[in-house]
């Protein structure tokens, strides 16, 4: 019963952890104003106008060049640039186009913005899908002179002021330090990664009965922590600065795919253990995973290779500090409760159960889900 409850409480989180809907905004200085590449995902767009006309299944050139007008109206009436307090109105370019991302395709909405004195400083307001997903970003570059200035916009962060004077690669590292935080706690696939990885934190099997038992002090539970999260630190460090340096690129769907399967082995772990104090190997696997996931969308924007390093970096840096924050909560509640049957039985093996029923949901749905196609 107390697994059937936590069923249903963690069932809508099946629906939140697919991965997350971006899109990719450029705006590079052009005299008083801006010139603009939008790129916004054909899956996206046929959510909200219906692009695909025959409902066979794949948006053709020809579906999406009839529609230029609905999907440029569509994006750039989501989206206000401003200078010194006035706006700078926007006006798309006559003809669309169609890129791949490492997750599909997208089409590009390209435009300008002219602004009535040039600007020193730009007001940006995104709100593009947010009405539909909640979980949408809008991953945003102001560039200047070869200089860019990552932004990560969100539902609950749709505005921003970007300073366009002294652009500098190091400016956005506080930004992205709170992107990374902001990225942990709204990645429901990692938290439950989190969760099934430190559950055990306070208990160790009994080599004579197979059981569960209590640890004895909070130093051993802290220690066992500390080499999960560490090895977790250093597999993203790894991954981010490879990716940063442009060594390694693997396929969204690949990557996606592989971090559910690392939680549903992390939490039948739990049910059935295989790895007792040697959990580390699995938070090592899923870090090497989780950076490249976050490392490929800072690609797509095509940033120096200076800003790219230090946007990896101050991301990581968040992605840890966030990453601690829900350690710093967890390990003394589960403390106090590990030598209790509800924490052993309902909260460890019952939890864990649940959340491998829902990995497995994930992995369904990211590596055998049909989505659009572009013919």
């Amino acid at each position: 019963m107390k697994a059937l409850i936590l069923a249903v409480v963690l069932l809508p989180f099946a629906a939140l952890a697919h991965k997350p809907s971006d899109s990719y905004l450029h705006l590079d200085r052009a005299g008083d104003g801006f010139t603009g590449r939008w790129d916004v995902a054909l899956r996206d767009l046929e959510e909200v106008l219906v692009l695909d006309a025959d409902g066979d299944g794949a948006i053709t050139w020809s579906e999406l060049r009839g529609r230029q007008t609905d999907v440029a109206g569509y994006a750039l009436t989501r989206l206000k640039l401003s200078a010194e307090g006035a706006a700078c109105p926007l006006t798309p370019a006559s003809t669309m186009r169609v890129v791949r991302h490492s997750d599909g395709a997208y089409a590009v909405v390209d435009f300008t913005a002219v602004c009535s004195t040039a600007p020193r400083v730009l007001d940006v307001d995104y709100a593009l899908l947010f009405d539909r997903d909640p979980q949408h970003r809008g991953i945003v570059r102001v560039g200047s002179d070869g200089a860019g200035e990552p932004l990560v916009l969100s539902a609950t962060r749709h505005t921003a002021q970007v300073s366009l004077e002294g652009l500098s690669p190091w400016r956005p590292f506080g930004q992205m330090v709170h992107s990374g935080v902001e990225h942990i706690w709204a990645g429901v696939d990692h938290l439950l990664f989190l969760l099934a990885l430190l559950l055990p934190s306070v208990l160790r099997r009994d080599p004579a009965t197979g059981r569960w038992v209590p640890v004895g002090d909070f130093g051993s539970a802290m220690k066992d922590v500390v080499k999960v999260v560490s090895a977790f630190t250093l597999a993203h460090s790894l991954t981010l600065s490879a990716a940063s340096l442009g060594w390694v690129a693997l396929p969204s769907r690949l990557v996606e795919s592989a971090i559910a399967a690392s939680v549903i082995v992390a939490a039948l772990n739990n049910v059935f253990p295989l790895m007792d104090r040697t959990r580390w190997l699995a938070a090592f696997a899923l870090g090497l995973l989780h950076g490249f996931g976050f490392a490929s969308v800072l690609a797509d924007l095509e940033l120096p290779a200076g800003s790219l390093a230090v946007t990896l970096f101050g991301f990581n840096v968040g992605v840890e500090l966030g990453q601690l924050a829900c350690v710093a909560v967890f390990l003394p509640v589960a403390f106090l409760l590990r030598d209790t049957r509800v924490y052993r039985r309902a909260l460890l093996v019952g939890g864990s159960a649940v959340i491998a029923l829902v990995a497995c949901a994930w992995l369904w749905e990211r590596a055998f889900g049909v989505g659009l196609s572009f013919t």
